[in-house]
């Protein structure tokens, strides 16, 4: 009960209609509305006679109404019969109300002019409009005028298109922005620099893409290449770049133990190796031993091709930790790839007297409290899945982090295992090559080491596309591999039938290819088996007792077996690049010449097409990976869930790319010269929106 005095505040009520539309587009601030740019623009500044009508595109009319009919074939529409001093058309709307018909036979009976925008096409009965948009001209509806006098009463701007949500119209919209903008004075937070002396300053850009004059190429201004467009993307990147900035002078305010080395274990790993490291190896590890050598936590990108590599360097990295009297966390996303990563790391560290310890999702609670125990007491290192971060695990000294295939860990999860030790050093490895315009972005406030170069012997791999009506010569292609001692994947898209898609799975191609290849033994496995029956069919393909595996993407990453020289992929235009570049790595590392067939089906989309053309045409992963961020976009590649920086709205990292560097440099000039004017500039950018920090 509350005491008397006390004010109970009533629950607050969620915004409704209008209120909550706005709220929806995060338009709070006059600011926000300000900042609330238009998608696109329409020419709505001059009439176009019917008969002068553009081959494409839309154009305004001033029409009169002569006819209003409602046909029901082939369907119920609304056609309306519409004139000027030029010609004829009709209006075309299939859907549509009952005070749309009264709108336009008063429009007829009262000889009103009527302006329709849209784009005129020819038709069954001749030139229409489908569905225009229609409206009174801005003087009084009074008798038709001659186009003169309409023009005069005309738009004095382009029209501006909002990114809009349902509950709020464009003309909403519109209204409220040029209330905002008459109320609002922005104050310059730039520097005038050399970079933004072509450039109009803020308030003047905002102003002119907000109502451009009618004189401006609307096509270049849709394009966004304006110098308005370039001012406003420049202040987005700025933004953004203060905020990695000042996220990694945070991190470097943080204290964090010293890995500082002996080599003792460093150098009986090296030694007991059965190969050389390779010169980028060497360098990424060198890297990396001179951040744990600092008192600030290490924040490093590990990016390295399909079997490039990278483990063996975070091992290396682990070695110095445990030298240094700390504990080490290996995290991968999936339980087979962490097991890979345990029993690979047992088999080099172990000789080493370390201890590991591993953690998973799936152990029955005897294995997992004696695990969870020897985490908190004498583990060096613990290996495992997302099962590390929970609150139930304790480190006693955990001093590195290692996360594998760290794009798949939210920023949360990230944070949360680093929360279990005392700011702890983390190393994030990517075998999903970063482009150089993303890395300069969103990953701008990682260190990054790459290992640009594979260990000598990998074999190239041959790409082949082929269609699924093929699908016997594809089974011959894998009994002649098979055969010839070799062994293959088979890789499907879908574990269960689906009604939406008619996508063979894993289930049924396991099936059939049992039975038409009975001499052979067939494996299966996917993401629904239990953990150890998936360890059991792995385990059995990697010792050549199954000589084809049927799978999921579950074999994505991680999975190393030499003598695997063929990979199928059904339905591969279903697939990512990534994926595809990523299961590709699967063949190709041992002595034998390895093939990748990319069987696709009959209906292909255009970007189905172009990523089978990338992926057949590339091997280099940074290639694949720049091919896919101009496909996709980096909001897809990155996400807020993964980067915790926010999305940029208007600033295009492939379009705008020069314009990153420059944005680097004010970036640094500001947090020199002006640090107070950095909040204010990101505050503008990003509103109140925290956590944005990488972690």
């Amino acid at each position: 009960m509350p005491r008397a005095g006390d004010s109970a505040k009533a629950p607050k009520k969620p915004a409704t209609g209008i209120a909550a539309g706005l709220e929806k587009l995060g338009l709070k601030r006059p600011l926000d509305f300000a900042l609330h740019l238009p998608l696109r623009y329409e020419d709505q500044t001059r009439i176009t006679l019917l008969a002068e009508a553009p081959a494409s595109g839309p154009a305004l009319f001033a029409i009169r109404v002569r006819g209003v009919t409602v046909a029901f074939r082939p369907r119920r529409q609304l056609l309306v019969q519409v004139e000027d001093d030029s010609g004829r058309a009709n209006l075309r709307f299939l859907n549509f109300y009952g005070s749309q018909t009264r709108q336009f036979e008063r429009a007829r009976d009262e000889a009103l002019t009527l302006h329709a925008w849209g784009e005129l096409k020819p038709g069954y009965l001749g030139p229409e409009l489908v569905h225009p948009t229609i409206s009174k001209p801005p003087a009084a509806d009074d008798a038709i005028a001659a186009n003169s006098a309409l023009n005069s009463t005309l738009n004095a701007a382009l029209t501006p298109q909002y990114p809009t949500t349902a509950g709020v119209s464009q003309s909403q919209l519109r209204t409220r922005i040029r209330k905002a903008l008459k109320d609002l004075n922005l104050g310059e937070t730039l520097p005038a620099v050399k970079a933004t002396q072509h450039l109009p300053g803020l308030d003047a850009s905002l102003q002119f893409l907000h109502a451009p004059p009618p004189d401006v190429d609307v096509g270049a201004l849709n394009a966004r290449n304006h110098p308005a467009w370039q001012r406003i993307c420049l202040e987005e990147l700025v933004a953004q770049q203060l905020s990695l900035r000042k996220a990694r002078l945070a991190r470097r305010q943080k204290g964090a133990p010293i890995l500082r080395g002996n080599g003792s274990l460093t150098n009986a790993l090296i030694k007991a190796l059965p190969f050389a490291l390779t010169a980028a190896q060497e360098r990424a590890y060198g890297e990396i031993c001179a951040d744990l050598n600092q008192h600030f936590p290490m924040q490093r990108l590990l990016q390295g091709d399909v079997g490039s590599g990278k483990t063996i360097v975070a091992a290396l990295a682990a070695c110095q930790a445990i030298e240094a009297g700390y504990q080490v966390a290996f995290m991968a996303p999936t339980e087979l790839l962490a097991e890979q990563h345990y029993r690979k790391l047992q088999d080099w560290l172990a000789p080493l007297d370390i201890e590991i310890a591993w953690l998973s999702g799936s152990q029955k609670k005897s294995e997992r409290s004696a695990q969870l125990a020897a985490a908190a007491t004498n583990a060096q290192l613990v290996v495992g899945t997302h099962a590390l971060f929970e609150e139930a695990v304790d480190f006693s000294k955990l001093g590195l982090v290692i996360i594998d295939e760290q794009h798949r860990f939210g920023v949360a999860q990230r944070l949360a295992l680093r929360q279990k030790g005392n700011n702890p050093h983390q190393l994030m490895m990517s075998a999903t090559p970063i482009p150089r315009t993303l890395a300069m972005s969103y990953f701008a406030d990682l260190d990054c080491s790459v290992i640009d170069e594979l260990p000598p012997g990998r074999t190239p791999i041959r790409t082949r596309l082929i269609a699924d009506t093929r699908r016997e010569e594809v089974i011959a292609a894998i009994r002649h591999a098979i055969s010839g001692g070799e062994q293959c994947y088979w890789v499907c898209p879908l574990i269960e039938e689906s009604e939406t898609l008619d996508l063979q799975t894993a289930i049924d191609t396991h099936a059939l290819l049992s039975e038409a290849l009975p001499e052979y033994q067939v494996g299966l496995v996917h993401g629904r088996l239990k953990a150890d029956e998936k360890a059991a069919t792995m385990h059995a393909f990697a010792a050549g007792d199954l000589q084809l595996l049927v799978a999921t993407t579950v074999i994505e990453v991680g999975v190393d077996v030499p003598n695997a020289s063929l990979m199928v992929i059904e339905h591969a235009e279903r697939f990512g690049l990534a994926q595809l570049h990523q299961l590709r790595g699967r063949v190709g590392r041992g002595q034998r010449e390895s093939s990748c067939i990319l069987m696709f089906g009959q209906q292909l989309s255009q970007t189905a097409k172009e990523r089978l053309r990338i992926i057949y045409e590339n091997t280099d992963g940074f290639a694949i990976a720049q091919a896919d961020l101009q496909l996709r976009g980096p909001g897809e590649l990155v996400g807020k869930r993964q980067s915790g920086v926010p999305m940029l709205r208007y600033a295009d990292l492939e379009r705008d790319a020069d314009l990153i560097p420059t944005a680097q440099k004010i970036a640094d000039l500001m947090l020199k010269e002006t640090p107070a004017l950095t909040d204010l500039h990101m505050d503008r950018w990003f509103g109140h929106a925290e956590g944005f920090l990488k972690t």
